[in-house]
């Protein structure tokens, strides 16, 4: 892979070279590599099947999640959120110990394993939001809860420049990653000043299913605002608002 210089930036392919941009600039690679029918039928790249296999198959349950999330995520995602979430869904996979290679999945794994993943890493919430909190999944009642006691805004939330507000953002989600489908609550505090007054305690349950067998997920995050002549804004469209799982179980 070599990177394009100079005034004209080239896309499509000239003789072996193909040009095409990405998010780290113009690039240039030498056309190549082997043949499609022989990865698919030839004994010698079993291994390579096995690991496209558990690729798609954590490509697909990184999606359902995001897909799930999508209130909360629409606002608070960096540009490579997609790979990197995908990645750690390999990691859960690889972390099957029942199922054979090329056929291990989300549900033999540890979905634990995404806890603490992070959606921006922009904004992280690792790093902008100190004021304690309790995050519970509880099965047996479908609740997922996080709580927040009274905190001063200034102190315990470090918001990027040219904040006024924020508020407080949380999801609770219920997947079954081989049916593709999901149960999601969402919840919000109303608009509140980064100021120095302190908040009241907030306490945030997003109901499931009760005695759900399927993973669940508690997401907490942060929005930040702007105050212009009365109006709210999101901050820089909300590039520095910070999303992450706090929760996870996967049962």
């Amino acid at each position: 892979m070599a990177r394009q210089k100079g005034i004209i930036k080239l896309k499509g392919t000239i003789g072996d070279i193909t040009f095409y941009k990405t998010q780290d600039g113009h690039l240039a690679r030498e056309k190549g590599g082997i043949d499609a029918s022989r990865i698919k039928n030839d004994p010698a790249f079993q291994r390579t099947r096995e690991n496209g296999a558990e690729f798609g198959r954590a490509g697909k349950a990184g999606k359902i999640l995001r897909t799930a999330l999508r209130a909360v995520l629409i606002n608070s995602a960096d540009g490579r959120m997609v790979s990197r979430l995908t990645q750690q869904m390999v990691k859960v996979i690889q972390a099957d110990v029942t199922s054979v290679r090329g056929l291990r999945n989300i549900i033999d794994g540890e979905a634990e394993l995404l806890s603490g993943f992070e959606f921006n890493i922009r904004g992280k919430l690792g790093t902008s939001l100190f004021a304690p909190f309790v995050g519970t999944i509880d099965r047996a009642t479908g609740d997922i809860s996080v709580d927040l006691a009274s905190f001063i805004p200034t102190n315990m939330i470090i918001a990027p420049s040219g904040s006024t507000h924020f508020k407080i953002i949380s999801a609770g989600a219920e997947i079954d990653f081989e049916a593709e489908t999901f149960v999601v609550t969402n919840s919000e505090t109303a608009i509140l000043p980064w100021d120095t007054a302190p908040t009241v305690a907030i306490s945030q349950t997003n109901p499931v299913t009760p005695g759900s067998t399927k993973p669940l997920f508690l997401a907490l995050g942060v929005e930040f605002y702007q105050e212009v002549n009365g109006q709210m804004y999101s901050l820089k469209n909300g590039s520095y608002n910070p999303l992450a799982l706090v929760q996870v179980s996967g049962l």
